[in-house]
């Protein structure tokens, strides 16, 4: 079930806010929106529900034993790990081991299409988000399995994230603040993360699917740019669309999720691009990864080694396959490119320093969208060969309605948003409380509109 779908919007999230207001202050609250979230899960994968419980009564139990026994903590922790991990390795990777052991390395084994369960990653973070923080001792076990449950399955951040660490939310499961100003808060929230999926989004997917459906033989210097620009927006707006539909229902049901996006494509830097494009996500990889491994503290060439191994993970994360790898790869070398110095050159021309960082982003996105190495450098290799015959003009590419989205898309990564800060005036006008309502219905109208007119409606982050 997505959250930008008409059966979402007008059955799904009126019946189980109300419950929730219903029960509101009763102990059966979690209770109910945890089924709730079970539901939502199994709407689209009714037997890997299965596993998620599986996950969370396993888990449960796991937390209980390092409590009770720790001296057997540290062993308890690492089975606990090994089934995590377990599970999402063999159902996000064993199938593309099986076709690398065949193609590449001619090992001839069996091979099995196994279907991904939705969000795997995502809920599989969180639960060893709790289970690695219990070991550290920051904050005691959970013995209610039904709130442990919850804060897994929770159907706001389960897809697709942000990446919900415990200890941020661990108050929260029994004492949290249901408001009616948070509550408008957070549909309001939610209705401008809609508009961005919907509006924009959905919108310049169909000029980036389009041409990159298309054989790279025909693709001009002109028609790859185009893709990658449209593309570059897609994935913004749909992945931090979903982020703030995710913040927005949470505030609705009184949780507080953290931020996930701070306008990445203002950044200055690869480094300052992620501190703010899913930060859920490197906060994770930091905490539990980057500093484990030694951060900073044993000298600049051992940095430089963990960040790699960092942005390695990265890539494998969101996908098995070598672009994904290559993909994380690429940014990991311009993060260590900038740690060796080059931070010092941008600081001191900040125009440039935003096109560089744009750039290089933008060219990571098409190793990012296009399947096949081969393919990608190909394509890559188009954007940098001036003179290629042109088999599309730019109107048979875009159409009026894509060069709109792609406009207001520009605008609302961030150029927008600076506004209220520099002119006075305009902040007064933004943020007057008429203004904000009059603005969310025109979003939610339009947004409804186009949802009932067009079947194209997938969120990319969905595969991950």
């Amino acid at each position: 079930m997505l959250f930008s779908s008409l059966i979402f919007i007008t059955a799904f999230l009126p019946v189980v806010f109300i419950g929730s207001r219903i029960l509101h202050k009763n102990k059966y609250v979690n209770v109910f929106l945890l089924l709730a979230s079970l539901f939502f899960y199994a709407w689209g994968e009714p037997v890997y529900v299965l596993l998620m419980i599986l996950s969370v009564i396993v888990n449960f139990f796991a937390g209980i034993i390092m409590d009770r026994r720790r001296d057997k903590a540290k062993l308890t922790l690492v089975l606990a790990l090994i089934f995590n991990l377990g599970l999402l390795g063999f159902f996000k990777y064993f199938s593309y081991a099986t076709v690398v052991m065949n193609v590449y390395l001619h090992i001839p084994v069996p091979t099995f299409g196994i279907p991904l369960p939705i969000g795997i990653s995502f809920f599989t973070f969180q639960i060893m988000s709790y289970i690695i923080d219990l070991y550290r001792g920051k904050f005691p076990v959970q013995k209610n399995i039904i709130n442990l449950g919850l804060y897994i399955s929770f159907f706001p951040q389960l897809i697709a994230g942000p990446i919900v660490r415990y200890e941020d939310i661990n108050e929260q499961l029994e004492n949290r603040v249901v408001t009616i100003e948070k509550s408008t808060e957070g549909i309001r929230r939610f209705i401008l993360g809609l508009g961005k999926k919907v509006i924009i989004a959905n919108i310049v997917a169909e000029t980036a699917d389009h041409i990159y459906g298309l054989d790279p033989s025909v693709m001009s210097a002109q028609t790859v740019w185009i893709a990658s620009i449209h593309y570059t927006l897609q994935i913004y707006y749909d992945f931090s669309g979903y982020s703030d539909m995710a913040i927005g229902l949470g505030k609705m049901f009184g949780f507080d999720f953290l931020e996930n996006f701070n306008y990445p494509y203002m950044s200055k830097s690869i480094t300052e691009f992620w501190r703010r494009w899913h930060i859920s996500l490197g906060t994770w990889f930091r905490e539990y990864l980057y500093i484990p491994l030694g951060g900073n503290r044993k000298g600049k060439v051992r940095s430089y080694i963990n960040l790699m191994i960092v942005f390695f993970l990265t890539g494998f994360w969101h996908g098995a396959g070598f672009t994904f790898i290559f993909w994380g790869i690429y940014h990991g070398i311009f993060r260590v490119i900038e740690k060796l110095g080059f931070s010092k050159i941008l600081d001191k021309c900040k125009p440039l320093a935003w096109i560089y960082a744009f750039f290089v982003v933008n060219l990571g996105w098409v190793f990012f969208r296009v399947e096949g190495l081969k393919n990608a450098f190909m394509i890559v290799g188009r954007m940098f060969t001036p003179g290629l015959d042109r088999y599309y003009s730019f109107g048979e590419l875009v159409s009026h309605r894509c060069l709109i989205a792609m406009i207001l898309g520009i605008l609302g990564a961030g150029l927008i948003q600076l506004m209220p800060q520099k002119i006075p005036s305009v902040k007064k006008i933004v943020f007057n409380p008429f203004v904000q309502y009059i603005w969310c219905a025109f979003v939610f109208l339009i947004s409804i509109i186009l949802l009932a007119s067009n079947t194209y409606n997938p969120f990319i982050y969905f595969r991950f």
